[in-house]
């Protein structure tokens, strides 16, 4: 039961900061600047924590594993990132710019599912999308 929760509490966890940090970003730095700054921190970390878990210990061979996922992967964090910080500049609350997103996500990945995966939707799904549309009419009223 831990392997399933404890990576939800590292998810939610982070993702507190991660909101709290974005929207307490100075408006006066370019975005892309501090996304710079956040890339080095997260490269340093990456490497540390790949010594640290790693038998290989072998940096230059595991990247040449890596297929195009971790350059769309990095394509999409950096969308990602600029995403938030823009939602935050443009005056999103921060206890709504994220939910409003998240739930738009979490019904967009309902779809992604069907099509790419091959997941079933279930009823319970389609009233759950129903109720997310309008808690998102309700949000932004």
């Amino acid at each position: 039961m831990w392997n399933m929760i404890w990576p939800i509490l590292l998810v939610v966890g982070a993702n507190a900061f991660y909101n709290i940090s974005t929207k307490s970003m100075p408006g006066k730095v370019n975005a892309f600047a501090s996304l710079s700054v956040t890339y080095l921190t997260c490269f340093v970390l990456s490497v540390i924590m790949f010594y640290a878990t790693s038998s290989q210990k072998n940096l230059l061979t595991e990247i040449s594993k890596v297929n195009w996922t971790s350059f769309v992967l990095g394509l999409s964090v950096v969308a990602l990132e600029f995403g938030y910080i823009s939602i935050y500049r443009a005056g999103w609350k921060v206890s709504a710019g994220s939910l409003v997103a998240n739930i738009s996500l979490a019904c967009v990945l309902l779809f992604v599912g069907l099509l790419l995966y091959k997941e079933t939707i279930s009823l319970r799904q389609v009233v759950g999308i129903g109720v997310c549309a309008a808690g998102l009419l309700l949000i932004n009223k």
